[in-house]
């Protein structure tokens, strides 16, 4: 049966990526994308919807459909202040959940970081950690976090932590083994796949996925398509 599904922070890396492979799989028939503004081109199965993040009214009204995939983030430096920051990495994605919660909606998947920890002393991973807490609590028949290590990718955007990290955990990528494995990195083409993986066969339950999972669940659904090109338009 095609499912509508609902993007939050569809013009970033891993939202982009998870954008393009839902228009191409036939298990969705609409995807629609929560923008700030209009920013991308309209394409089949595409329905943009420009909302005010601050607009509960509003956002009722966009956030309907089988599935919420969230991939909305920032960084520090972007934001210009932690309480920016918070704003769109704890603020929107609870609002968004809180209110597609109370309208029926069964799924939640959120992307969220490896070692997010509300109880951790860095601000970044607390407030991921909060953000994941915060939602868990609204109790959806479906719930999926996913925790990505380091991002590959083309970002618009240069990110020096993101870089660095990426430098770090390739030197270091033949030791990062067993329990470490998790802390590779991670192509978010990947991690788009898994979140659809998650979203079309494990439907309901709390679940929790770190990269080592993840990467599995992307060579899963790559596995599908090739067995049944047709499901693919």
């Amino acid at each position: 049966m095609s499912q509508t599904a609902v993007v939050i922070g569809a013009t970033g890396l891993t939202g982009s990526h998870l954008v393009t492979l839902l228009l191409h799989d036939d298990r969705f028939s609409k995807v629609r994308v929560l923008l700030r503004t209009p920013s991308l081109k309209q394409r089949p199965g595409l329905e943009p919807v420009i909302v005010d993040f601050n607009d509960e009214e509003g956002l009722a009204h966009a956030l309907s459909g089988d599935a919420i995939f969230c991939c909305i983030g920032t960084t520090i430096r972007q934001a210009g202040s932690q309480e920016n920051f918070r704003e769109v990495d704890y603020g929107i994605p609870v609002r968004c959940a809180t209110i597609a919660r109370r309208q029926g909606v069964k799924q939640f998947l959120l992307m969220s970081s490896i070692g997010a920890n509300a109880a951790s002393k860095t601000f970044y991973l607390r407030t991921k950690g909060e953000t994941e807490n915060a939602i868990m609590a609204l109790a959806f028949p479906g719930y999926h976090i996913f925790r990505p290590s380091v991002l590959v990718g083309a970002r618009k955007e240069f990110r020096l932590g993101e870089w660095f990290g990426y430098i770090l955990t390739s030197l270091f990528f033949f030791f990062l083994l067993g329990k470490w494995k998790k802390y590779r990195a991670i192509k978010a083409e990947n991690v788009a796949r898994g979140m659809i993986y998650a979203a079309t066969n494990t439907p309901t339950g709390a679940h929790i996925y770190e990269s080592d999972k993840i990467k599995e669940m992307a060579a899963w659904e790559k596995e599908r398509i090739i067995r049944n090109p047709h499901q693919a338009q």
